[in-house]
């Protein structure tokens, strides 16, 4: 294909996949249970931390996370007991435990609290393109509190070569506007134009098939590669194209 095919390709693919009916296989229909913002963002964070794996897996226990916190994250979070924690404790998704858990419902009440929120984190240290800088600003924000050297895994940061699959895939559902019913545009000081992929092992492999990507690792310097490709195609919205990359491995085996 010559880079006009591809690009009506991929154009054709993601107004395909960026619809209602994508929700109902895909985690973000959790946050999508939610109306308040403060419930969106943190029930949409949490789920995405655990967004690793099979996704029906991914669904069933961010279901359960969020009836743990009686479906009300943001008031759990912020006016939780030390005893109320308890609940949590037997939590696990795969490597993210009830310890890992608790710890982060203190980290976010400590943003929450003293730092005006997540939303306030991401654009102090936005840059014009980019929310890398972003990310690894958020992991120094979050581990503020003393917590187990075990629990750092679960936040990611691009400074030490993380692509941060489920981090950029939270700021997408924040960040990209709600027209299409699937992403939620509750962040409107940042814009699209900053966003980056998600990249996983679907995104990445068909990415390659396409040419759009060459490095074999799915990482940092992967994920600057596809954006700068993806780029080309929108420069004011790249990340559209998830639903092109995704859908195409996932839904069609491309």
């Amino acid at each position: 294909m010559t880079k006009s095919e591809l690009k009506d390709f991929l154009d054709e693919k993601a107004e395909f996949y960026e619809n209602p009916d994508f929700l109902t296989a895909d985690p973000i229909q959790i946050p999508h249970g939610f109306s308040k913002k403060e419930d969106i963002e943190l029930s949409a964070f949490l789920t995405a931390t655990i967004a690793w794996g099979n996704r029906k897996s991914i669904i069933t226990n961010a279901t359960r996370l969020m009836a743990l916190f009686d479906n009300a994250p943001y008031d759990f979070v912020m006016n939780h007991a030390e005893g109320d924690l308890r609940v949590l404790e037997n939590f696990v998704h795969r490597t993210f435990n009830g310890t890992d858990l608790i710890f982060f419902v203190k980290a976010l009440q400590n943003i929450y609290d003293n730092h005006n929120g997540l939303e306030s984190i991401f654009v102090k240290h936005q840059e014009p393109r980019s929310l890398q800088n972003s990310i690894s600003a958020l992991k120094s924000y979050f581990f503020e509190l003393e917590h187990l050297p075990r629990t750092r895994k679960h936040v990611s940061n691009p400074e030490t070569g993380s692509a941060a699959k489920r981090i950029n895939m939270f700021l997408r559902w924040m960040v990209r506007p709600p027209g299409k019913g699937v992403d939620f545009g509750l962040w409107e000081k940042l814009k699209p134009a900053q966003l980056s992929c998600p990249l996983d092992v679907h995104s990445g492999n068909v990415a390659r098939k396409l040419k759009l990507l060459k490095r074999k690792q799915n990482d940092a310097k992967a994920l600057l590669e596809l954006d700068n490709s993806l780029r080309k195609f929108d420069t004011e919205d790249p990340v559209k194209y998830d639903f092109a990359l995704f859908g195409l491995g996932v839904f069609e085996k491309f």
